[in-house]
């Protein structure tokens, strides 16, 4: 059995080009570009928790990463160098080397390099630190939403909880809808060149991870406003449209996170810029409702239908306490 520094050595140890000082030591050193900023988000996968015991390692590697490129898009940020915590059950080099595999992959795709880190002996659970840069005050904050702002959203929305609503026996998915619901759930696709695309054009932004109205209702939090989304302009996958009809399904689009899309507010002016942005960056952008001056102070999202009437929600996104 590998000891944990061999684990390290071997897997986790790669070599780096904007570094001073990497893995191996007691801290790494980098260097911030010129004129630039750094952003810095965390982000914790547990198992039984943010994804399922039968995972396959590569999956996880990937997801581990995934998310936290997910916060950098969000905020406009070039994703540099990144740090992880992973506690192992046992030193199981085989799930390690896939587990490295996954993760390495998608870094290289990104341009990420992993500097440090840590690991222990325990439940599984892997924690990411990312450290991106971006120009002074070009950051796309939560709070920058103004009334009248358009809400976009890009790709598509509640593929990846309708998986969890069918492992958990809330829906039942065809075998084949299954496995493409369980791939979006295990491998999201961060959408860090749009993020940085939408520099200067958009006003505000957030991925969505616990779900869109949750994930919204923290920009209209943080702008101090409300926000009216239209129903039946949420973005469907056909894999979705499929099971529309249950209730579940329609819980897994507006509430069920883990979707790891950009949610976020441009004036009606940027329309033909965001047409633009979204030929180029190869991402579907749909424009599903607009900000609007909070009544009574109540700072959150109201999902309307087509004839304005409100939809009563249950449910409007993921608590990890829950």
């Amino acid at each position: 059995m590998a000891t944990e520094f061999e684990l390290i050595k071997r897997y986790f140890t790669h070599p780096v080009d904007r570094v001073l000082l990497g893995v191996g030591d007691d801290a790494a050193l980098v260097r911030a570009s010129p004129g630039k900023v750094l952003a810095i988000a965390a982000d914790m996968l547990v198992q039984g928790r943010h994804f399922f015991k039968d995972a396959s390692a590569q999956s996880i590697g990937h997801k581990a990463l995934a998310v936290n490129l997910s916060d950098m898009a969000a905020m406009g940020a070039q994703p540099r160098w990144a740090t992880m915590g992973i506690a192992l059950p046992r030193a199981d080099a085989q799930w390690v080397a896939d587990f490295s595999k996954g993760f390495m992959r998608l870094a290289r795709q990104f341009g990420v390099e992993l500097i440090g880190g840590d690991t222990t002996r325990g439940p599984l659970n892997i924690c990411v630190q990312i450290i991106g840069e971006l120009p002074l005050r070009q950051a796309l904050r939560r709070d920058g939403a103004r009334v009248g702002d358009d809400i976009w959203v890009s790709g598509t929305l509640g593929d990846a909880a309708l998986a969890v609503a069918a492992r958990q026996g809330r829906i039942k998915l065809s075998a084949a809808d299954l496995a493409r619901a369980q791939r979006r759930l295990d491998q999201p696709q961060p959408r860090v060149a749009l993020g940085l695309a939408l520099r200067g054009v958009a006003r505000s932004a957030i991925d969505v991870s616990d779900g869109l109205l949750a994930d919204l209702g923290h920009i209209c939090e943080r702008s101090l406003l409300a926000a009216v989304v239209q129903w039946d302009q949420l973005p469907t996958s056909a894999l979705l449209r499929r099971y529309h009809h249950h209730p579940a399904a329609r819980t897994a689009q507006i509430a069920g996170g883990d979707d790891y899309e950009l949610c976020f507010t441009a004036a009606r002016s940027k329309r033909t810029a965001l047409a633009r942005i979204a030929v180029e960056s190869r991402v579907e952008l749909t424009r599903v409702g607009h900000m609007i001056t909070a009544p009574s102070g109540i700072y959150h999202p109201v999902l309307v239908d087509r004839a304005g009437l409100p939809v009563p929600t249950k449910q409007q996104g993921f608590d990890h306490f829950d």
